[in-house]
């Protein structure tokens, strides 16, 4: 391309001849037109000239015909400039074609690589070049560059003229750089700080450690987004007359930063006065409603709690058998006293069905991977609450950017569609790390993962971590839907080396497999099971070690078979701050192999907003490991301390030899802790929180033990306080812990550092 001459101007060199097509038309005058000759036509058949033509030969000259026959024919797009000219009673046109487009080409884009840049330009080779489809396609890529934050970004297409009327097309760009954010200011708010309205929207203010994220670049359509959360969030806290009167982006003349404005109305914040139900169903029976709803009177008006309460109105009258109802929230709002009068209207909804679902934009993912999410099929009641449960079952699958679910009319009156379109998003991840823990000291890690193999929603991931005193590698694959039911299958391949010479004095490792399934009993509730087989091996036992350890050494096969049934209503799973989880595991080993024991855990962890960004957390566990004709091995012992017990060292708690001081682990364990998360008066984007805990515990009762063996079950307590960072290199903790109760052989640890990254 770049031996051939350029053309630098689109237009160079092609004329439309529009106004002397006029001048001609203009002098035909009248008369008839005997024969019309078409000259300069070369991939144009002669015959679709003609076809565009409004008057044919033996027609009087007409110069609105030979106007409209101008326009249409340079409508085509198929010609850069037509002529008429008269020729005594004939009529010559001549055309000149458009070229043909041989080859496209993008250069000097490095942020977007060319298959995102081919995706979004219509121009294509072996089409016909038109200077308009290349303008629209240099703003469909200037608009790409918008989305990702440059507007400094130019691009200009060149054209270079080959043999044959065709031509090279390429679209040279200039990136510029980020357009980032310098400022962004709230006006209007009274209730709550700038910093806290800052951070419940998703646009950031331009600083360095947000170089791992692209939301402090200036994006229009995530402006729309913020406007969208900031009045969720205050409706979903009362102000049922909040509204965002205007948000204004103001570009610096350099061109380099926005300065964005929000100015918002809050207006009063409104209480719950009283809260009642109508319904026009008959045979429904009102007090079977009663509780469904987690609205209290006195309660905070909430958006959010409304629509949810709607959902499980429509969701419990649907199985009283009333498949067709409409729940219709009516709000009587007293401006003066600043109360809500909250009723909810039960009547019958049409009876409309769903005829059809179609589903648009999985160009990877198959249609069941989404198809499966639904809760309704076609030929079922028209749901609008199982609808918005599907939307949300398909956004956790993480498969998509964007889901949209709408409805259309079907070929009835009764009769709905239903059209999902998905926008895909990459499933697949490669990750290296590196940190530090003070349980395991320096580590490396490295995964890939693919979260939706082969368009099936199916997971296969390898990890590997490597740290000085413990070694895992793992191999797991998981089936969703097992069967093509609501079932998750999978295995595990797994090896761990653990060295505990400074606990107990000796090292261990583990390999084998596990097979497991799970399934739900309801949205909250599900229950898994999964069998194991693993060799684990007590090794390099020191010289000096407790003789308890010494008769451990050596080679076990353990095959057993393991049961968890878990309740989990919080809020988030990653980082909750509102429910409760509660789970029970049991497992039986035995099943052959050479290991037979009963493990039985309980578990519970409650958290507990007190305010904004203040979360209570308490948590808890129990649980009790018993021999089936045989003494517990140490492998499969409990052992406290650490991040378990914060204030003592791993394994510092429970049973031990006095003589050795090695960590014997113990078959009874009992531990909890209470949390306080609360915000250090940072900004809310630097992700830095501070906390206040307590943990207390006990870990005893250790078969066989001798005269050698110290083991009191005592309350083991410590008090603490530390930082959470979640930094651009990963998530960073520090903890001081001081023990309160203590045995004189506890081995105690005041500070813990965690460091973990991923890049």
């Amino acid at each position: 391309m770049k031996n051939r001459k350029r053309i630098t101007s689109l237009g160079a060199g092609l004329t439309f001849g529009v106004v002397g097509a006029l001048m001609s038309t203009s002098a035909l005058g009248a008369g008839l037109i005997e024969e019309i000759t078409i000259v300069g036509a070369q991939r144009v058949e002669p015959e679709t000239v003609h076809t565009y033509l409004t008057f044919q030969e033996g027609d009087s000259y007409s110069s609105r015909q030979m106007n409209r026959s101008l326009k249409q024919l340079f409508a085509t797009g198929l010609f850069a400039d037509v002529t008429f000219k008269r020729e005594g009673s004939n009529l010559v046109i001549n055309v000149v074609e458009n070229p043909v487009i041989n080859r496209i080409a993008f250069e000097g884009n490095r942020k977007l690589d060319d298959t995102i840049l081919d995706t979004e330009t219509t121009l294509r080779p072996r089409v016909i070049y038109t200077r308009t489809r290349v303008q629209q396609d240099v703003e469909r890529i200037l608009t790409l560059y918008r989305r990702s934050g440059r507007f400094a970004a130019t691009v200009e297409p060149k054209v270079i003229q080959l043999d044959q009327n065709r031509i090279d097309l390429a679209f040279e760009i200039d990136e510029g750089e980020p357009t980032g954010i310098e400022k962004i200011r709230v006006v209007g708010n009274q209730e709550y700080s700038d910093g806290k309205l800052l951070d419940v929207i998703r646009t950031k203010e331009t600083r360095w450690y947000n170089f791992l994220t692209a939301d402090d670049n200036y994006d229009p359509d995530r402006l729309n987004y913020d406007k969208e959360l900031l009045r969720r969030f205050y409706l979903s806290r009362g102000f049922a007359d909040f509204k965002v009167t205007s948000a204004v982006a103001e570009l610096s003349p350099s061109r380099e930063e926005f300065f964005i404005t929000y100015t918002i109305d809050e207006g009063p914040r409104y209480e719950i006065k009283s809260l009642n139900i109508e319904s026009t169903l008959e045979g429904l029976d009102k007090t079977t409603l009663d509780g469904v709803s987690d609205i209290s009177v006195g309660d905070w008006y909430n958006a959010d709690e409304v629509d949810d309460s709607v959902e499980d109105f429509i969701d419990t009258i649907g199985f009283q058998g009333f498949p067709f109802v409409k729940v219709s929230p009516k709000i009587d709002k007293d401006t003066e006293n600043r109360t809500i009068d909250l009723t909810f209207n039960i009547a019958e909804g049409p009876r409309v069905f769903v005829e059809r679902i179609d589903i648009k934009g999985n160009f990877r993912t198959l249609d069941k991977v989404v198809r499966r999410e639904f809760q309704v099929v076609e030929g079922d009641a028209l749901n609008a609450a199982k609808l918005r449960r599907s939307k949300k079952r398909i956004n956790n699958l993480n498969f998509f950017e964007n889901v949209e679910i709408a409805e259309r009319p079907g070929s009835a009156p009764d009769q709905k569609v239903i059209d999902v379109t998905v926008e895909e998003k990459s499933t697949g991840s490669l990750s290296v790390g590196a940190g530090y823990s003070t349980d395991n000291g320096p580590m490396v890690e490295f995964g890939i993962s693919e979260s939706n193999l082969l368009g099936r929603g199916q997971n296969l991931s390898f990890s590997a971590n490597v740290a000085s005193e413990k070694t895992k590698f793992d191999v797991s694959f998981t089936e969703p839907y097992f069967l093509d039911r609501e079932l998750a299958a999978g295995f595990d391949l797994y090896k761990v080396t653990q060295e505990k010479q400074d606990s107990s004095s000796y090292d261990q490792s583990s390999v084998g497999f596990a097979l497991r399934a799970s399934y739900p009993f309801s949205d909250h509730m599900y229950q898994s099971w999964s069998y194991n087989l693993d060799e684990t091996t007590i090794e390099n036992v020191a010289s000096d070690a407790s003789s308890l350890i010494k008769s451990q050494e050596g080679e076990e096969m353990t095959s057993s078979i393991s049961h968890t049934l878990t309740y989990d209503n919080r809020d988030s799973r990653i980082f909750p701050t509102e429910g409760y989880r509660v789970s029970l595991h049991n497992r039986l080993a035995g099943l052959g192999g050479t290991v037979f024991y009963l493990k039985n855990q309980l578990s519970a962890s409650y958290y507990y907003p007190l305010q904004d960004q203040w979360v209570l957390t308490t948590k808890g566990r129990i649980g009790h490991i018993t021999g089936l004709s045989e003494d517990v091995k140490i492998q499969n012992r409990y052992f406290l301390g650490g991040s378990s017990l914060r204030g003592f060292a791993s394994s510092g708690v429970g049973p031990r030899d006095k003589s050795t001081e090695d960590a014997l682990g113990g078959e009874y364990v009992v531990n909890g802790s209470t949390e306080l998360r609360f915000p250090l008066g940072l900004p809310n984007e630097y992700q830095i929180s501070g906390l206040a805990f307590s943990d207390y515990g006990t870990v005893t009762e250790l078969s066989p033990s001798d005269a050698n063996t110290i083991d009191k079950s005592s309350l083991r307590a410590a008090a603490g306080f530390g930082i959470s960072w979640v930094s651009p290199m990963g998530p960073i903790g520090l903890d001081w812990a001081f023990p309160i109760l203590k045995e004189d052989h506890d081995k105690t640890e005041n500070f813990r550092f965690t460091f973990g990254t991923r890049f």
